[in-house]
């Protein structure tokens, strides 16, 4: 169960060591990168969320934005551990009451993610936390959708980078000089 080909040592390896690669998965040819061994190992989900709450912490977050669905488990206790507050980034049509919507290009076609606004204000600096960077899309309009809602972007913090679909180069306009923290890249 490794994230990548190289054997990383520190917080790197026990991170990697804990993802397992599932071939063929969600289709042929498909990697797809499992979090769920890390989930159940208390000490790497430990250090992990450690990690993330540093990062928090390093620049000024005042709340944690999660995306829809695997970066809310790993936003969650990186809240609480910070002592912030958590907002969910939800797929369209999820959030209850009033909210704010952004729009974004998918492979084939587009898909839209909403908060809810009042829960941002202009005084808050938002660190977002999701499990993978892949292709940048969703990251790039939850930056544009906090940004609407009148908050500051601090920074946007990820498990795992897959490299290799470049997702970064993407986000860099989006980022505006906020930080992009990858714990791992493969």
């Amino acid at each position: 169960m490794t994230a990548s080909s190289a054997a990383p040592s520190g917080l790197s390896g026990l991170l990697a060591d804990r993802i397992r690669d599932v071939p063929d998965y969600p289709k042929p040819g498909v990697v797809f990168k499992d979090i769920t061994p890390l989930l159940a190992d208390p000490v790497a989900f430990g250090a992990l969320t450690d990690a993330l709450a540093e990062l928090c912490a390093r620049y000024g977050a005042t709340k944690v934005v999660g995306l829809e669905a695997r970066g809310f488990i790993l936003a969650a206790p990186v809240a609480v551990r910070a002592g912030l507050g958590f907002v969910p980034v939800r797929k369209a049509g999820k959030l209850p009451g009033a909210t704010l919507g952004q729009a974004y290009e998918l492979e084939y076609g587009t898909a839209e993610i909403e908060i809810h606004a009042e829960d941002l204000t202009p005084e808050d600096r938002i660190m977002v936390i999701d499990d993978v960077l892949a292709t940048g899309g969703t990251a790039e309009a939850s930056l544009a959708l906090i940004r609407r809602a009148g908050a500051e972007v601090a920074g946007l913090a990820v498990l795992m980078e897959l490299g290799f679909l470049e997702g970064r180069k993407r986000l860099e306009p989006a980022l505006s000089g906020a930080p992009l923290e990858a714990l791992l890249t493969v």
